[in-house]
């Protein structure tokens, strides 16, 4: 995990497309006027723009990594993931890409998997217990 601080470093992240996928005039252009609709102005201004925040989730979704191993170039993983939360929650976010999809401006596939989907190998169960022995 490596750590930049400082906004001539943020900028070598920012254009990176691994890290940000969709630039941020097409995210104002097509992105931002549907994530609008959803908010209603209450509230404090935000601390991580709106465009670094949907880049950060799109990055969670896309390598499946852990929140707290989020790229430092995002910001806080803590305020990103309650924001993600909140959202998810009240129905925001999946009526954002929802929408997005419709528009065809996105395409989402998710993939749900547990442990009744996958079995364990054999030997990951660990070791057979030895019955008798106190």
């Amino acid at each position: 995990r490596s750590s930049f601080i400082g906004q001539k470093n943020k900028k070598v992240f920012l254009m990176n497309k691994r890290f940000y996928p969709i630039s941020e005039g097409y995210f104002k252009e097509q992105i931002h006027p549907h994530l609008l609709e959803f908010k209603d102005g209450r509230g404090r201004p935000a601390i991580i723009s709106d465009y670094e925040f949907f880049c950060a989730v799109l990055f969670v979704m896309r390598t499946g990594i852990p929140w707290r191993d989020l790229p430092d170039c995002y910001g806080c993983w803590h305020t990103i993931y309650m924001r993600f939360k909140r959202w998810s929650e009240s129905g925001w976010f999946w009526k954002l890409l929802q929408r997005l999809q419709a528009k065809k401006l996105a395409k989402v596939d998710f993939t749900w998997i547990d442990s009744s989907t996958i079995s364990v190998h054999r030997h990951g169960s660990g070791a057979l217990k030895k019955k008798g022995i106190s």
